[in-house]
């Protein structure tokens, strides 16, 4: 609670410091009128007040863009209440709300004017890869928590829908461009230019038809991950062996020295844990970044209230993003196509995603194949073998036979930069086996059509009068299709076709007022059918209390189910040696039965290097004497995923109207919690041999499953709102977001990586017309540390505090906007997320040329 104190003593002073200097004793009640006409229709799917909409919903329009810090309105959505950003890389953000964030996250949804942009395969939008252009933007709502009731698969954790300008009601010819410094006082890379270039061009033809174009340009060079923690500090912590000294060092992001690259040899007597040298992941790739994407919508209107729709978008990128491992996409490519028509009761939309990952790679496939181009395994860690033992019978120190045993091993190494290297780059990403090579291949489609009427709003106005009753319907239909390119993914039925994947859905939802409009009532219920489950339902009801017009008090409760995406349920990969398949029967038939816990795998080689290294006993004596320590996985297939979410809410405005409130409570559970665990098997079907398989790498398979939690997940927060407004131009904010993991772990070897900070806070100041057209914002952004917790790696993400400042001066007669500014103006780097790049200083200049100012 010590932010939310902080904060309101902030905003306290930054209203009595600026009240003090207003003497025009002007009563300007700006905000609420903003409120009060503000529109939103993600919260229920049909425009409503935001004061009165049902569940939390946080609201960004392009007048709150244009005065924000950041450079475009994708960066802005952080400052938002409630919302957590994850920097993959400079053009790729992932965002999340409420807990169990992932780089690639299957539970929250992104949408372009009600259309999904997911990448078909990994079911999760490659950022703002397909999103529109700044220019371009009516406004952009976030749904915080469970949205699946209303929007079906996967919105678990919330939604943000980007809602885009109508060509009718906004034409003309506008143009953006963004230059930007980043990278300065790197030590590392020097500093280096970013520049973005927009152009929107929309125009009416007649009383019926108009159409939009939308084309930006992106360039400059990313964020670089080069982490060297040692995530195996321990390795060798039996026989004294720390830090430099760690012949099992694992950085950070250093790539084929992972665990799947290591041995337990044993070398005099002695257990050591051994691993390969690697590369750096700044060794082994490309940080350019480049991003071409557009739009082209043609609208024809039969009438003022009906409109047919047709937009096509495209994108092609080049920039590095996370996963599991970290990827270089090359060459990617994603492609819609959609319809949609709506009149005043009645809306359909359809639409088809298309994706081609080009020529893009693994990163850390890509360093492990370069070691093992010049050496094998075996030979190598033989070569290690031999010379540690040639040099400690020469009375060699340990510590300097370990660092002469590597430099042998590793003679005929290639070495980042030179001619070998590169080539060995340019091979193996062409080749599409991670066992031997880097590229990744996927082809993938999505197909999705859905209709939804309100009936009583035309047809039925006779029923809804007499009833007050206000009905609203739906369906939709999707289908996943991939190209098995028989690393990635492989057809297990139908060899050499296309995999298919889906789910059909549709929901009703019934509202009510009562007491003269001050309790609306609201419930619906959903059903979804997947191709690989029975039917699930997935009901909500919302009660909202508005004794006036400023004060509305919400209550609400969801039930929701998601589906397994198709990257969890058909993933047949060998990525850096663990073999990652998807948790569907028909992928993975006979593993789960015969899995051990990876923990408890560990747990018991431990305890053998540290009986063999000091408690004198042989291998043989500490395999018998641990082997209880082996668990076998309890875990099996998958199942859908279902969560019951409560939320009570108020939205308000106080002080003479002037005072925005928001806040909200939440408590969430989860059932069948859809995660990942480690389990192996061993390579040999003798029961009474199990112990020994598992005490040696050589002689177990390593494989990472999808599955389900055997315990209910829970986890509840908390958010406030502020923001006042003293005059027209006058403006001070800020919100606090408090998120609980209320799990106690017990050790099963599951990851339930909650990945989120305690506290999220933010503060701003603006005033959009300080001085005949000059205006400023200021933000400050604190997160606290937290854990994080993924396969490539695990540990502590440091506190994050943030300035980011912006000056603008508008330049009427020419209409023009000059934004000069720059997002964490200390330059003080940071990580989002443990494996992730270190993120510094970006300073920018703006230049926006629209006749609509």
């Amino acid at each position: 609670m010590k932010y939310l104190f902080f904060l309101l003593i902030f905003l306290t002073t930054t209203v009595q410091a600026i009240s003090q200097s207003d003497t025009t004793g002007t009563s300007i009640d700006s905000l609420r009128k903003i409120q009060l006409n503000e529109v939103v229709i993600s919260a229920s799917r049909v425009s409503e007040s935001i004061l009165k909409s049902p569940v939390s919903i946080e609201v960004i329009d392009a007048r709150r863009i244009r005065l924000s810090a950041q450079p475009s309105y994708f960066d802005a959505i952080e400052n938002l209440k409630g919302v957590q950003l994850l920097t993959s890389s400079l053009g790729f953000k992932v965002y999340n709300t409420r807990g169990f964030a992932a780089t690639t996250n299957v539970r929250f949804v992104q949408l372009v004017d009600g259309r999904d942009n997911q990448a078909p395969h990994i079911g999760a939008p490659i950022a703002s890869a397909l999103a529109p252009s700044d220019l371009d933007i009516q406004q952009v709502e976030v749904v915080p928590g469970v949205a699946s009731a209303l929007y079906g698969m996967n919105a678990l954790n919330g939604l943000v829908n980007i809602l885009t300008r109508n060509p009718f009601d906004s034409q003309g010819l506008s143009i953006g461009q963004k230059t930007g410094l980043n990278h300065v006082g790197d030590a590392g890379v020097s500093a280096k230019v970013y520049y973005e270039t927009s152009i929107r061009y929309a125009h009416q033809l007649g009383n019926h038809f108009a159409f939009k174009v939308n084309m930006v340009y992106q360039k400059g060079y990313d964020w670089v991950a080069d982490n060297h923690d040692d995530l195996n500090p321990n390795g060798n912590a039996s026989l004294g062996l720390f830090g430099a000294d760690n012949p099992a060092y694992d950085p950070v992001n250093g790539y084929g020295n992972e665990a799947a690259n290591r041995r337990t040899l044993t070398l005099g007597g002695k257990r050591y844990s051994i691993g390969r040298t690697g590369y750096y992941e700044r060794e082994s790739t490309d940080y350019g970044l480049q991003n071409l994407r557009g739009d082209l919508s043609l609208h024809y209107r039969f009438s003022p209230t009906v409109e047919l729709a047709y937009t096509y978008q495209g994108a092609t990128l080049d920039n590095v993003y996370q996963r599991t491992n970290r990827f270089r996409l090359d060459n990617y490519r994603l492609d819609q196509h959609s319809i949609t028509f709506t009149t005043p009761s009645i809306q359909i939309r359809a639409y088809r995603s298309s994706e081609n990952t080009g020529d893009s790679y693994n990163i850390r496939s890509m360093a492990e194949n370069i070691d093992k181009s010049f050496k094998t395994d075996n030979q190598w860690f033989t070569d290690f073998t031999n010379r540690f033992n040639l040099d400690t019978q020469t009375g060699l120190a340990v510590t300097d036979a370990l660092r002469d045993a590597r430099s042998v091993a590793d003679q005929g190494r290639p070495i980042p930069g030179t001619q070998t290297f590169n080539d060995l780059i340019t091979k193996l990403r062409d080749i599409n086996n991670w066992d031997i090579g880097a590229a990744l291949r996927v082809q993938s489609w999505m197909y999705h059509a859905e209709g939804q009427v309100e009936p009583t709003k035309v047809l039925w106005q006779r029923f809804r009068q007499q009833t007050g009753l206000t009905i609203q319907a739906g369906f939709d239909f999707r289908r996943y299709v991939v190209f098995p390119d028989g690393n990635y993914f492989i057809n297990p039925t139908e060899q050499g076709k296309n995999l298919v994947y889906g789910k059909t859905g549709g929901f009703v939802q019934l509202s009510r007022t009562f007491f003269n409009d001050k309790l609306k009532v609201a419930g619906s219920v959903r059903v979804d059918k997947n191709t690989y489950f029975d039917a699930r339902l997935n009901p909500r009801l919302s009660v909202v209390y508005s004794p006036s017009e400023t004060h509305n008090i919400r209550l609400s409760y969801q039930n929701g189910y998601r589906f397994p995406s198709l990257f969890e349920g058909f993933t047949n990969i060998n990525s850096g040696g663990v073999k990652r398949v998807g948790g569907l029967p028909i992928m993975s038939h006979g593993i789960y039965e015969n899995a051990y816990l990876v923990t408890s795998i560990n747990a018991f080689q431990a305890a053998i290097t540290t009986d063999v290294n000091t408690n004198k006993l042989t291998t043989e004596q500490a395999i018998q004497k641990n082997k209880g320590l082996l668990k076998q996985s309890p875990y099996t297939y998958l199942k859908p995923e279902q969560v019951n979410s409560y939320e009570l809410g108020y939205k308000g405005l106080l002080i003479k109207n002037r005072l925005y409130v928001d806040a909200d409570v939440y408590y969430t559970a989860y059932q069948n919690f859809i995660a990942q665990v480690n389990a192996n098997l061993a390579k040999g079907s003798n029961p009474d041999s199990l112990a020994y398989y598992f005490s040696s790498a050589t002689t177990q398979d390593r494989y990472r499953l999808w599955t389900n939690s055997q315990t209910r997940v829970y986890n509840y927060g908390a958010s406030l709102g502020l923001r006042y407004s003293l005059t027209q131009n006058w403006s001070a904010g800020g919100n606090a977001s408090f998120a609980k993991l209320d799990r106690a772990d017990n050790g099963d070897g599951l990851e339930s990586s909650f990945n989120t900070p305690r506290w999220i806070t933010n503060l701003s100041v603006s005033n959009g017309n300080l001085w005949r057209g000059l205006g400023f914002s200021v933000n400050y952004k604190h997160q606290d540390a937290f854990l994080w917790q993924s396969e490539l790696a695990t540990g502590t993400v440091s506190a994050i505090n943030t300035v980011d400042a912006q000056v603008s001066y508008r330049i009427q007669p020419i209409h023009l906007l000059v934004k000069v500014g720059g997002t964490n103006l200390t330059n003080k780097y940071y990580y989002t997320f443990i494996g992730g790049p270190a993120v510094g200083g970006l300073y920018y200049t703006n230049l926006v040329w629209e006749p609509r100012f």
